[in-house]
């Protein structure tokens, strides 16, 4: 018997290497570019990569006299094309060890902070769907922002379509969002120490904290 009927990954960090922070930053001044705007502060813009909230694009949209939903959602389709390419080019790609993750005996899902665009994109470009019954990224605009993790929003979500009791789901990520919002979930968690998280210290504690994804499919398998 498996120790777990459900585990759930994050993408980022966990199937793919994250994004490129100054990739990000990019796609936000090409948003600007878009609307005419070219003395966009570089500070700010890193603002919109690092703490997207809706106060913030309010703020800088209102030094720029341009409507806020204008910038975001400029900003979303840049992110969402520099990211594709990173991909098709091969400067961003997947773990080694997501070969474990068919494995697992349990349904497995993903849920990322992510667009919804880019993990779909991802599961496909990657032959990685297959692997999962279900998966949520955010839908874009300001309004969704605050469904990110570590609001446990999109986890729900997938755990009402694996029709898991929570006492029997696994979470697995590579950020202290991510635990918090398994927490806030009632599931279990596992913290993925991957290398550009060397450094980082949780003020929350992981049910578990591993070293890649062959030791979630043991956990997860009881095994």
């Amino acid at each position: 018997m498996s120790e777990y009927d459900a585990v759930v990954f994050d993408s980022d960090g966990i199937l793919v290497a994250p994004p490129r922070h100054d990739a990000q930053v990019a796609a936000a001044r090409a948003a600007f570019d878009d609307l005419g705007i070219e003395d966009v502060d570089r500070e700010a813009l890193a603002g919109l990569v690092t703490d997207p909230s809706a106060d913030r694009i309010g703020d800088l949209a209102a030094t720029h006299d341009v409507d806020p939903e204008a910038v975001w959602n400029a900003r979303e389709r840049h992110d969402e094309r520099f990211q594709e390419r990173a991909f098709e080019d091969g400067s961003r790609t997947t773990y080694d060890d997501v070969s474990a993750i068919a494995d697992i005996a349990g349904t497995r899902g993903v849920v990322s902070n992510n667009h919804h665009a880019t993990i779909e994109f991802v599961l496909d470009f990657f032959d990685l769907e297959h692997l999962f019954e279900t998966y949520y990224g955010r839908e874009n605009g300001i309004g969704n922002l605050a469904r990110r993790k570590p609001n446990p929003h999109y986890i729900e979500r997938a755990l009402a379509d694996l029709d898991a009791a929570d006492d029997r789901v696994l979470y697995v990520g590579d950020s202290e969002s991510d635990v918090v919002a398994a927490d806030r979930a009632a599931v279990d968690s596992a913290f993925v120490r991957r290398p550009h998280r060397e450094g980082l210290d949780l003020s929350v504690s992981p049910t578990y904290e591993v070293a890649d994804l062959h030791a979630v499919r043991r956990i997860a398998n009881g095994s």
